[in-house]
């Protein structure tokens, strides 16, 4: 059976000749209790398994984010268990609440103070568009208009649920990325910037208002 298994292996590592195993390989290793992975996998699972958020809340929607990471709901069970007090140490940003004008500079600079790679969840409807506040002076009409954001979570406020959802899309999001080739993750670009410019306070708003960068609001044509 041993030898059987070995010939099972070469034969399909060569088939393969890449990250790609063939899945019936794959099984047959498993029963016979060998595991067969690629490094791209490897890593990716570390990564997704691992994932430290950033320590701080803006307003209600914090709250909820407390509960899941409380007892309940218990966020350390899908490998999210340490919340860091120093952006230095973390690779998530859970932008949980109201992004007043005056609090954008400082989330930017934290969010540019986060070692690659990192991830940005936009929690409620407050930090998506300004929820009910849009209309305000004083509050940001999304984060995303000055650091990118990879996932999304409506609601004012959603439930804890929602964010373990929104933790799982960030994980499959992270397993789906590759190291080499077309299409390798954004942080390995050495293209790509690390650092968003942080916005000033103008004269009567942020300057500028939103990163050209980062910010591709869709055209809205209007027809006659």
């Amino acid at each position: 059976m041993e030898q059987r298994v070995l010939k099972l292996a070469g034969e399909g590592l060569r088939r393969e000749m890449g990250d790609q195993i063939d899945e019936g390989l794959r099984s047959e290793l498993q029963r016979q209790g060998i595991w067969v992975t690629s490094m791209q996998e490897l890593y990716n699972w570390g990564r997704q398994n691992s994932i430290w958020p950033l320590q701080f809340g803006l307003a209600c929607c914090a709250i909820e984010m407390i509960a899941t990471a409380a007892s309940r709901y218990d966020l350390a069970r899908f490998g999210g268990e340490i919340f860091r007090p120093s952006p230095r140490q973390a690779d998530l940003m859970i932008v949980a609440g109201t992004v007043t004008k005056k609090m954008a500079p400082q989330i930017v600079r934290l969010y540019n103070q986060m070692p690659d790679p990192k991830y940005v969840i936009s929690m409620g409807a407050c930090a998506i568009s300004g929820g009910p506040f849009k209309q305000g002076y004083n509050v940001l009409k999304g984060i995303d208009r000055y650091i990118p954001v990879d996932v999304y979570i409506p609601g004012c406020p959603p439930r804890p649920e929602a964010l373990l959802h929104a933790f799982m899309e960030l994980q499959r999001k992270i397993d789906g990325q590759k190291l080499t080739g077309e299409g390798k993750a954004g942080f390995l670009d050495p293209a790509q910037p690390s650092e968003f410019p942080v916005p000033a306070f103008g004269a009567h708003d942020l300057e500028p208002p939103a990163n050209p960068d980062v910010f591709h609001p869709p055209k809205i044509e209007r027809q006659q």
